[in-house]
């Protein structure tokens, strides 16, 4: 009997459960008991739900599991069992494991009713995950997305969930939307916080895509080969994952034959029993799909690529030459896929706006301003190294204002400042999502490998805590045909600070106070 197939029924995914080796032991009777929604939040339990208990980083779900009871729950999934709590109990090993399967089980496995693609990465994965929505739209086929920014369901977009990938009855019931409003595909990215906690388990990926690997996430996975170890395991996947026959194509791997984990990645989707296509700019690495004489234009960028089925020019309306490195990506995708290319590109180039990603602020100033999510030392480094060419070619230079997370992977603070002093003009340190921590001093520790890399305090590194007034300063200091980098908030529509969020809008707020000081947009006569 197919997992499909099973009883509705609390004794049926405890059958499930066992039969996947989860289930350690039913603390009650099983028998008989309707399964309503699965919640592992206690607040969001209604009459006849299971709550399952997930051990968290701050508290323990087995904590809830009376309130869970007291608002009606039927049923727990527990890693210990609980006494005289009154509801059946299954014990599992993993309560993080047994979500995602009971998630799928109730909402009829609904990603093996779609071609899933999972992109995974340091940096760039949202990018690319619109390029190869806007690319599969225009080759005819509607496409589902969960990213950071939103999740598109049926072409309608439910906004922001607050994390990349959401935990994983958020992610079914996403899937299941899609599946119910006519998408064929679904785009997943993949984090590795989703593929460690595993929010995505029971997600029947097709297609894994890797963009980059650098430096990010230690405060959750402590090594960086753990860190390596998560994101590989999505290529793993393609071995495991159910998928329906009647999708009618193969299991494939995209993956950047520039990254220096390229190698491990493209062994682990190769004894999953995947393709393995790989992409780069610049054909001396020898990929598979490869653009070359990339331009900046006066729109986005302009490259040729060569694979194995066409070759032509292609345009894209992004800013920033990384973007062709994403663009080649969601090409690798379309290749695995055999989309028609001359529709390929029209999607590509019909991609025009990715929401804090590159995203231009206009108010008649003199100088360009950018907000980006940049986080990472390798993506602030690759962002104003693509954007310091194009300010220099017309006299200007790259103001970067930045900042690095508290109670977050500390170690890569100095490594940012460096990152940023290398092409930047002036360096200008500000709060980004603090937390409890002391904005002053998150600055001074990312501040020190601007130092180290020959930056002068006060002259051109600028340390102020106070985000909005660093973003005044930024433009203060902006000369005619200097380009702004407002980089790491992005998208995020929150500011971390010790007392709770407060509001952000990165985009908002710098048009604000750009008006503030006087610039107004240009009006057509």
């Amino acid at each position: 009997m197919t997992d499909r197939a099973r009883s509705s029924d609390l004794a049926g995914l405890a059958e499930l459960l066992r039969g996947r080796g989860m289930l350690r032991a039913v603390v009650g009777s099983a028998d008989g008991i309707p399964v309503g929604d699965i919640q592992f939040d206690s607040r969001d339990v209604r009459t006849g739900d299971v709550f399952v208990a997930v051990p968290g980083a701050e508290r323990d779900g087995h904590e809830f599991c009376a309130t869970a009871v007291e608002r009606g729950a039927a049923a727990l999934i527990v890693e210990r069992p609980l006494p005289d709590i009154g509801v059946p109990q299954l014990v599992v090993n993993s309560s993080r494991s047994a979500l995602a399967l009971a998630a799928a089980w109730r909402l009829g496995f609904p990603s093996r009713d779609l071609g899933v693609i999972g992109i995974t990465g340091t940096d760039g994965k949202t990018t690319t995950s619109y390029l190869v929505r806007g690319m599969l739209l225009a080759c005819g086929y509607p496409a589902g997305l969960i990213t950071t920014i939103e999740a598109i369901c049926g072409g309608v977009s439910k906004g922001y969930s607050g994390h990349t990938t959401p935990e994983a009855p958020v992610v079914q019931a996403d899937l299941r939307a899609m599946v119910d409003a006519g998408d064929r595909y679904a785009i997943v990215e993949s984090t590795s916080h989703g593929l460690a906690l595993e929010r995505v388990a029971e997600v029947a990926y097709d297609i894994a895509v890797l963009t980059n690997i650098t430096h990010e996430h230690l405060d959750l996975h402590g090594t960086y080969e753990a860190y390596v170890a998560a994101k590989r395991s999505l290529f793993e996947r393609l071995a495991v994952s159910e998928s329906n026959p009647e999708k009618g194509f193969g299991k494939h791997a995209v993956i950047n034959a520039r990254d220096a984990e390229g190698p491990s990645f493209a062994a682990a989707a190769g004894a999953a029993g995947a393709q393995v296509l790989t992409y780069s700019v610049g054909h001396d690495v020898g990929a598979d799909i490869v653009a070359t004489a990339v331009v900046d234009t006066a729109l986005g960028l302009a490259f040729f690529v060569r694979t194995a089925r066409w070759e032509a020019d292609v345009e894209l309306n992004l800013a920033g030459s990384f973007n062709a490195h994403n663009a080649l990506a969601a090409i690798g995708v379309g290749e695995a896929l055999g989309l028609d290319p001359v529709a390929m590109r029209r999607g590509l180039a019909g991609v025009r706006h990715v929401t804090g990603r590159m995203q231009p602020v206009v108010a008649g100033q003199p100088f360009d301003v950018y907000v980006d999510f940049a986080h990472t030392p390798g993506a602030l480094a690759a962002t104003i190294a693509a954007l310091a060419p194009v300010a220099a070619a017309r006299g200007g230079g790259v103001i970067a204002l930045f900042g690095s997370p508290g109670s977050r992977d500390i170690a890569k603070r100095p490594m940012m400042g460096a990152a940023a002093a290398e092409h930047s003009r002036v360096v200008i340190v500000t709060a980004d999502d603090p937390r409890a921590e002391d904005p002053a001093q998150i600055a001074e520790e990312i501040a020190a490998g601007a130092l180290a890399a020959g930056r002068t305090r006060g002259v051109d590194l600028i340390i102020e805590p106070d985000r909005r007034a660093a973003i005044r300063r930024a433009f203060e200091l902006a000369m005619p045909n200097d380009i702004v980098l407002l980089a790491g908030k992005g998208h995020e529509a929150t500011i971390a600070m010790k007392d709770g969020p407060l509001p952000w809008d990165e985009p908002a707020i710098a048009a604000e106070t750009l008006a503030a000081l006087g610039y107004s947009p240009r009006r057509e006569g």
